[in-house]
């Protein structure tokens, strides 16, 4: 099995160099084209040897995929990729233009097993965690494709970002070296449906990044109604796990809450949300639901999306609405996976 170097540290690339006879400075050279100047493959690497690339085109892969489907929002200048992967799965990758520069929003899985109710990333299913070289080459392609800087990354795509711990880890790691893209934790937001204990391990690392936690509900009994997370680590622990990374980071968190009409919308269910957050360092999030065929769940009315917002500034909750991006290209996560797996699935039935 080839090495996927995209994925090692300088450290690692030092050891797989040295079996190779190599210089440890080697290591660097390796690294920086792999993770500054974004090598499409070996040949391009023009100040290591020939012999050296000939033996890294045999022993080592460069994590690589093709873009299958390009959308660009006619309203936002949103652009939405899908990615069809080396096994031939698919992910999603969005770059989204703020005023403040381009943030790039990755998936961390392919499919989620987490199995919210309002989600079209978990209705295709669970198939793998991606590896770091998987999330870092989305941000990568996103930069080749477009030529502009990507400011900031959001870990909201496909997946749960903590399911896939270890890898989302090495990730953060290399996103960060100096040697590479060298982009900031606090210009890292990830997204968590709500592993507490995870929760508790990320705070311990202290690594400054955003945290946005999906909390959509206000009681037990409607949040593992519509994510099935809460019957393992109800709001409570939840709660529990949020205050100690806020006291061991000194971190905002940001609650998101997706206002779903008829389930978690109602003034009383605003008065709830705001004791719950009372004293917390924290935001809200109110996030109008995307429409999810399966789920048959609708966004909230503006006016009662408004309603909910007033409601929690009276009580001292800053909370923000969300601003939609890319609505006209398919903007719930895992839509277009969806789409490509149904395409598959139809031309293997029609080849039989």
């Amino acid at each position: 099995m080839r090495a996927d170097i995209k994925s090692m540290t300088i450290p690692e690339l030092e050891g797989l160099l040295a079996g190779l006879g190599e210089p440890r400075f080697r290591a660097k050279q390796l690294f920086s084209w792999l993770h500054q100047k974004r090598a499409a493959d070996f040949d391009e690497m023009k100040n290591l040897p020939a012999s050296l690339r000939a033996a890294l085109k045999e022993k080592a892969s460069l994590t690589r995929f093709v873009t299958e489907r390009k959308l660009v929002s006619q309203l936002d200048g949103t652009v939405k990729y899908l990615q069809r992967l080396e096994d031939g799965e698919y992910l999603e990758t969005v770059l989204m233009r703020y005023e403040h520069g381009n943030s790039v929003c990755i998936s961390t899985q392919v499919g989620c097993r987490m199995g919210c109710s309002f989600c079209a990333s978990t209705k295709a299913g669970f198939v793998r965690h991606l590896t770091p070289a998987e999330m870092l080459e989305q941000v990568y392609a996103v930069g080749r494709d477009t030529g502009e800087r990507v400011d900031s990354i959001v870990l909201m795509g496909i997946g749960e970002p903590l399911d896939n711990y270890e890898n989302v880890l090495r990730f953060l790691t290399l996103v960060a070296s100096p040697e590479g893209l060298n982009l900031s934790h606090r210009h890292i937001s990830l997204s968590t449906c709500g592993l507490a204990d995870r929760i508790h391990e990320l705070a311990a690392l202290r690594l400054q990044l955003t945290l946005s936690v999906s909390l959509h509900a206000v009681d037990d009994g409607v949040r593992s109604r519509i994510m099935p997370v809460n019957r393992r680590w109800p709001i409570s622990e939840l709660l529990s796990a949020c205050d100690d990374y806020t006291g061991q980071t000194h971190r905002r968190i940001s609650y998101e809450y997706a206002l779903i009409d008829g389930v978690n919308d109602t003034p009383a269910e605003a008065e709830a949300l705001a004791k719950l957050l009372r004293g917390k360092l924290c935001h809200v999030n109110l996030i109008p639901v995307n429409y999810v065929a399966e789920a048959g769940f609708g966004k909230s009315p503006r006016r009662r999306v408004l309603a909910f917002q007033q409601a929690l500034a009276r009580r001292g909750i800053t909370a923000t609405i969300r601003r939609t991006l890319g609505a006209d290209i398919s903007a719930a996560c895992g839509q277009l996976r969806r789409d490509a797996g149904q395409r598959r699935e139809g031309r293997a039935g029609d080849a039989q």
